[in-house]
C-alpha cells in the first residue's frame, strides 16, 4: 500500500508539472496567437460583415500543420467576410488607417464547387490536402476551393517525382516544402504560421484538459488510498500494541526468574563481603576509638561554652498564634471601617441628589406660575384685538371696494405701456442680435488672420532654422503647383530612377503626380512614425558606452572572484565532510570494538553490537544498537526487560567513554533498575573507569556507596534549614 500512495504521489506531483508546463505554453500560444498587423487591426475594428479569423475555425490533421500553412501561403492568415461590400470596406478602412495589409477569403464563394484534381491514382503515402482539414462547413469549402490540386507527400523526392508525372498538382512535403510544374518553395524552418501557432495551441488545450482529468483521478485515489493506509495503520498499531503487551507479560516472567535467581546469588555473595568487612572493621576499631576519644574531648569543650538560650518551641508557636490572631482582627477591623466609609458616601450622595430634586421641583413650580400669569395677560390682548379687529373689517371692506376700481383701471394702462414696451425690445433686440453677429465676424475675421499670419510666421522661421531655404525659395521649389515625386519603392519599379528624363544640360527633369492634401497628410503622419520609431539622437552614446563598458569590466571581474571563492569553499566543504567521515568512522569503530566487550562483560554470554543504518553516506546515516543476552533471541530493545533495557544504555555510555575517554564524567542514577548481579558488574566497570577519570555517581544505592571515595548528601537540622554534609572514605582517610 505505501508502494501504491508513493506511485499515486509520483503521478500527482508529475500530473502537476505537465500541467503548469501545458499552461505556460497555451499561455505563450495565444500570445502568439495575438499579432499585431492588418488582420488584427481589422478583427478588432467591429466591421459589419467580418466573420473572424480562417485559423481560428479549421483544424489539421496532427503533423501536417507546417504542410498545410505552406500550401495556403498568406490564406492560412486570412480573415473571413461575409462578401464583397465586407471586403471592401475592410480595405478602405486599413488604407485610411494606414494599418498594413491582410488577406481576405469571402464566405460567400463558400458554394463555389472546388476544381477536381486528374482521376491518376495517388501514390503510398500521399494524400490530398483537402482531406486534412475539418471545421464548419463554410470554412471547410473555402479551404477546399484553395486546396483542390494539393497533394501532401511525406519527402522532396516523392514530392518532384509527383509534380513531374502530373503537372497541374501542386505537391507539398510535411516540412513546408511546395512543388509546382514551373516553382518549388521550401528550405530551413521559418517563424511558424498562425495556422501552425492555432493547432499547437488546441494540441496544448486538449493535453492541458487530459492532464488535469489524468491529475483530478489521480488525487481521488491518492485520497481513497490514505484512507485504507490510515484504516491499515490503525490495525498494525493495534495488533503491535497486543503484541507489545504479550512481550511485556514474558519479559515481566523472565524477569522475576531472573531476580530470584540473582537473589541467591547476591545471598552468597553478600555473606562472603559480610565476612571481608567484619575484619576490615575489627582492624578498625583502634582508631576509630582513638578518633572517638578525640571527638569526645572536643565535645566537652564545646560544651563548657556559653550558649545563647533560644526560646522553646511552644512558646515560638504560641508566640506565632497572637501575631496571626492580632493581624486577622486588624483585617477585620479595617474591613468594618471601609464598610462604614463607603455606606457614609452613598448616604451623602443620596442627601444631595434629594436636594438637587427638590431645587429642580421649585424652579419648575415658578416657572409654571410665570407662564400661567402670562397666558392670561395674553388672553386679555386678544380680546382686544379682537373687538378692534371687527370694526376695523367694515373699514377694510370700503376700501377694498376702491382699491379694486383703481386696480382694474390700472391694468388697462398697464396693457397698453406693456404692448409699446414689447414693440421696443423687440426692435432693439433684432439690433442688438444684428450687432453682435457683425461683432462676432468681424472678431473671427481678425483672429483668422491672426493665427494665419502667426501660422506664416512660424512656418518661415521653420523653413530658415531647419531647411535654410527661404520661404520664396521652397514655395517656388516645392510648392502645390510643383508635381509630387513618386518613390521607387511605391512605383515598385526600382530601376524607374535610372529611366528619368532628363533636359539638355542632364539635369533630372521633375515629373510625378499631382499634389493632393490629404494624401500628403497621410505621407506626413507616417514618416513622422517611422521617425519617431527611430527614437531620438543620444549624443552621449560614446561617453555611456565606454562607462557601461568600464562597469561590465569591473563585474566580470567580480564575477571571475565570486566563482574563484566558490571553488575554494566547495574544496572545503568537501574537505570538512571527508574529514568528519574519517573521524566519525574512527570513532564509530572504537566504540563499536569497546561496546562488543563491555556488553560481553555485562552480559555473560550475550551478544552486542553497533549497526550503520546507511554505511554508504556516513554523513547522515543512523546507529542501531542490537542486543541479545545468553539464553535470548531477542535484538529489539523494546523486547527487554527495564533492567536489561538500562544496562545495554550503560553499556553504549561505557564504550564512548572508553573510546574517547573524558577527565570526568557525571551519572545520575544509572543504576537504579539493576538488581544485584547486574550492579556487581557495573560497579567493576565503574571501578575501571576511575582508573583514568573521575567518576560524579548520582545514587540511591548502598554498593554503589561503597566503592566511593568520597560522599555528599543533603539533610535538615531541627531549625529546619538544609545542610550539606560530606565523608571521605578508603584505607588513606
Amino acid at each position: 500500500m505505501l508502494a501504491e500512495i508513493a506511485d499515486l504521489n509520483a503521478a500527482v506531483n508529475e500530473g502537476v508539472r505537465k500541467r503548469d508546463a501545458l499552461a505556460a505554453r497555451l499561455d505563450a500560444l495565444k500570445l502568439g496567437l495575438d499579432r499585431k498587423d492588418g488582420a488584427r487591426h481589422v478583427l478588432e475594428s467591429g466591421l459589419p460583415g467580418v466573420l473572424g479569423s480562417l485559423a481560428a475555425g479549421i483544424s489539421v490533421q496532427g503533423g501536417c500543420e507546417a504542410a498545410i500553412a505552406a500550401a495556403l501561403g498568406e490564406a492560412s492568415e486570412a480573415v473571413l467576410v461575409q462578401d464583397k461590400d465586407a471586403a471592401d470596406a475592410v480595405l478602405r478602412r486599413l488604407k485610411d488607417d494606414d494599418a498594413g495589409r491582410v488577406s481576405l477569403l469571402l464566405a460567400s464563394a463558400a458554394a463555389l464547387q472546388p476544381e477536381d484534381g486528374p482521376d491518376q491514382p495517388l501514390p503510398d503515402g500521399a494524400q490530398w490536402a483537402a482531406d486534412l482539414v475539418d471545421g464548419p462547413a463554410g470554412h471547410v469549402s473555402l479551404v477546399r476551393h484553395l486546396l483542390s490540386r494539393t497533394v501532401v507527400v511525406t519527402g522532396i523526392d516523392a514530392a518532384a517525382a509527383l509534380v513531374a508525372a502530373v503537372p497541374v498538382l501542386t505537391a507539398v512535403t510535411r516540412e513546408g516544402d511546395v512543388f509546382t510544374a514551373i516553382s518549388a518553395t521550401g528550405g530551413s524552418a521559418k517563424a511558424p504560421s498562425l495556422l501552425e501557432v492555432q493547432a499547437a495551441a488546441d494540441d496544448a488545450g486538449r493535453g492541458l484538459s487530459a492532464v488535469t482529468a489524468d491529475l483530478e483521478r489521480n488525487r481521488f485515489a491518492l485520497a481513497a488510498a490514505e484512507a485504507r493506509r490510515a484504516g491499515a495503520q490503525e490495525e498494525a498499531d493495534a495488533a503491535l500494541d497486543k503484541l507489545h503487551e504479550s512481550d511485556a507479560r514474558l519479559a515481566a516472567v523472565a524477569e522475576r526468574l531472573g531476580h530470584l535467581n540473582s537473589v541467591l546469588r547476591s545471598a552468597v555473595g553478600e555473606s562472603e563481603r559480610l565476612a571481608a568487612s567484619l575484619a576490615r572493621a575489627e582492624g578498625n576499631v583502634a582508631a576509630e576509638e582513638e578518633a572517638l576519644a578525640a571527638v569526645t574531648a572536643r565535645l566537652a569543650a564545646a560544651q563548657e561554652m556559653p550558649v545563647e538560650e533560644e526560646p522553646s518551641t511552644e512558646q515560638r508557636d504560641a508566640l506565632a498564634r497572637a501575631a496571626s490572631a492580632a493581624r486577622a482582627a486588624e483585617v477585620e477591623a479595617r474591613l468594618s471601617l471601609r464598610s462604614a466609609e463607603e455606606q457614609l458616601v452613598a448616604t451623602r450622595n443620596r442627601v444631595a441628589s434629594l436636594e438637587r430634586a427638590a431645587a429642580t421641583e421649585r424652579r419648575a413650580r415658578e416657572e409654571a406660575a410665570v407662564r400661567a400669569r402670562r397666558r392670561r395677560i395674553q388672553a386679555r390682548r386678544a380680546a382686544a384685538v379682537s373687538a378692534g379687529v371687527e370694526l376695523a373689517l367694515g373699514y377694510v371692506d370700503v376700501s377694498v371696494d376702491l382699491a379694486r376700481h383703481e386696480r382694474d383701471l390700472a391694468e388697462e394702462n398697464r396693457e397698453l405701456r406693456d404692448r409699446g414696451l414689447r414693440d421696443m425690445r423687440e426692435a432693439n433686440d433684432a439690433l442688438a442680435r444684428e450687432l453682435a453677429q457683425l461683432t462676432d465676424n468681424v472678431h473671427r475675421d481678425e483672429l483668422a488672420r491672426t493665427q494665419q499670419r502667426a501660422r506664416i510666421e512660424a512656418v518661415e522661421t521653420r523653413s530658415v532654422d531647419e531647411l535654410g531655404i527661404t520661404p520664396e525659395a521652397l514655395v517656388a521649389e516645392f510648392g502645390p503647383h510643383v508635381p509630387v515625386p513618386v518613390p521607387a519603392e511605391e512605383s515598385g519599379d526600382k530601376w524607374a530612377a535610372l529611366r528619368a528624363p532628363v533636359d539638355a544640360d542632364g539635369e533630372e527633369i521633375k515629373e510625378g503626380k499631382p499634389y493632393v492634401r490629404q494624401e500628403q497628410e497621410k505621407r506626413l503622419r507616417k514618416a513622422e512614425r517611422d521617425l519617431a520609431s527611430l527614437g531620438k539622437v543620444n549624443p552621449l552614446a560614446l561617453e555611456e558606452f565606454a562607462a557601461l563598458e568600464e562597469r561590465h569590466q569591473f563585474l566580470s571581474t567580480q564575477l571571475e572572484d565570486l566563482k574563484a571563492s566558490r571553488r575554494d569553499l566547495l574544496d572545503i566543504i568537501k574537505e570538512v565532510d571527508n574529514r568528519v567521515q574519517r573521524v566519525f568512522a574512527e570513532a564509530f569503530e572504537d566504540t563499536q570494538a569497546q561496546f562488543i566487550r563491555v556488553f560481553e562483560r555485562l552480559f555473560p554470554g550475550g551478544e552486542g553490537r553497533l549497526v550503520l543504518t546507511d554505511p554508504a553516506d556516513m554523513l547522515t546515516t543512523g546507529i542501531e544498537v542490537e542486543a541479545r543476552p545468553a539464553g535470548k533471541k531477542i535484538k529489539r530493545l523494546s523486547l527487554l526487560s527495564g533492567g536489561e533495557r538500562s544496562l545495554t544504555a550503560v553499556a553504549l555510555l561505557v564504550a564512548i567513554f572508553k573510546a574517547r575517554p573524558s577527565p570526568f564524567y557525571v551519572m545520575d542514577e544509572v543504576e537504579a533498575a539493576l538488581d544485584d548481579t547486574n550492579l556487581g558488574r557495573l560497579i567493576t566497570i565503574f571501578e575501571e573507569l576511575r582508573e583514568s577519570s573521575q567518576l560524579i555517581v548520582i545514587t540511591h544505592q548502598k554498593r554503589t556507596m561503597e566503592v566511593a571515595d568520597a560522599l555528599y548528601g543533603v539533610t535538615m537540622r531541627g531549625d529546619g534549614v538544609s545542610t550539606v554534609i560530606s565523608q571521605r572514605l578508603g584505607s588513606e582517610v
